[in-house]
């Protein structure tokens, strides 16, 4: 068999692969097939996490900024994917989806999963048709593919969320006829493949899904006969049992929308509440941080290694050290301010 380098044991091999940096693992990939193979393989991820060479890469699906003239060019809804990576500072762009001239799907799902980033659903830009396409880009060979469509009926301001590893939950949201939905799938990434999911308790438009300890928690939301009305409950799904825990009645402890609902790396969830930042603690939400005086609305939330990334409007970003509760305006190049509308943090 041939070596991954020569005259070097493969473990040793190994030992330098999982240290280059994650732009460079796409071209590394090319070099010899056994190298193909081995970045590509889930074990190399696991190795690379367990020696501490990961690097979290923050992505956001993003309107393009405005100009002076208070116009977006090109048009406001031509959203493309962002690349942040909060250790260099350095931030980028991905390819655009295939065969999606007009920008990102709007309002679509967008998650990390290992190796690779998923976008799901969402409004076709062209048509403002409701889509069941899934792409999904792998870092290692830089390429988009298309995944298994969403199967069942076409949904939109669906929630969604992954366990990190290979498994997506896709809940609730609405159809083409505005009728609020319970049901909700399991998409395997690595097997391409949708699995079916018992029904939620009642049907949540527009909630939040977060991944807690082995449970995909559902959040929120509303049902169709009271539109805009946001739950204050929350059920969670156990992948371990493949069924959902009894319905938490008060878990936001008021009627807010959750999107700005996330779990950090110390297993708390953290939200945005009125002019506050507030953690669950135990069965209560407690404020830790006020937010920042500069941003009015559009908020939006993402977790990496002890912090939070705030962006909202105007368009500004801001990060908090969760430890000091401290927090730090982002120089955020003038390319990359516009609006965000979702984000999800990959460990590559």
């Amino acid at each position: 068999m041939e070596q991954l380098i020569p005259g070097l044991p493969d473990d040793i091999a190994l030992e330098c692969l999982i240290r280059l940096p994650y732009n460079h693992l796409s071209t590394a990939s090319l070099v010899c097939p056994p190298w193909k193979l081995h970045l590509r393989h889930p074990d190399f991820l696991r190795r690379r996490k367990a020696a501490g060479f990961t690097t979290n890469i923050i992505v956001m699906a993003q309107s393009p900024p405005q100009t002076n003239t208070g116009k977006a060019i090109p048009p406001p809804d031509s959203y493309g994917l962002t690349l942040y990576e909060p250790d260099s500072g350095s931030w980028a762009e991905l390819p655009p989806l295939p065969g999606m001239n007009r920008g990102l799907p709007m309002h679509c799902g967008l998650v990390g999963v290992g190796l690779d980033l998923v976008v799901i659903g969402g409004y076709d830009p062209e048509t403002w048709e409701s889509s069941n396409a899934v792409f999904v880009y792998n870092v290692v060979s830089a390429t988009w593919r298309r995944g298994a469509d969403i199967p069942g009926v076409r949904r939109s301001f669906f929630g969604c969320s992954s366990d990190s590893d290979r498994m997506v939950l896709v809940a609730g949201g609405h159809d083409d006829d505005k009728n609020a939905l319970r049901s909700a799938l399991a998409y395997d990434v690595a097997e391409d493949d949708w699995l079916p999911v018992p029904d939620m308790s009642m049907e949540r438009d527009e909630c939040k899904v977060v991944f807690q300890r082995g449970k995909f928690h559902v959040i929120g939301g509303y049902q169709t006969e009271t539109q805009g009305r946001f739950q204050r409950s929350g059920e969670a799904f156990d992948v371990a049992s493949w069924q959902w825990d009894p319905v938490n009645e008060d878990l936001l402890e008021t009627t807010t929308h959750p999107r700005t609902c996330v779990v950090g790396d110390d297993g708390k969830m953290y939200m945005c509440r009125g002019r506050d930042l507030v953690a669950k603690q135990g069965t209560t939400w407690q404020p830790i941080a006020k937010l920042p005086a500069e941003l009015c609305s559009g908020f939006y939330l993402t977790t990496w290694r002890g912090k939070l990334l705030l962006s909202g409007t105007p368009q500004k970003a801001y990060t908090l050290n969760i430890g000091s509760r401290t927090w730090t305006e982002l120089v955020v190049p003038a390319k990359y301010c516009g609006l965000v509308q979702s984000s999800c943090c990959l460990e590559i």
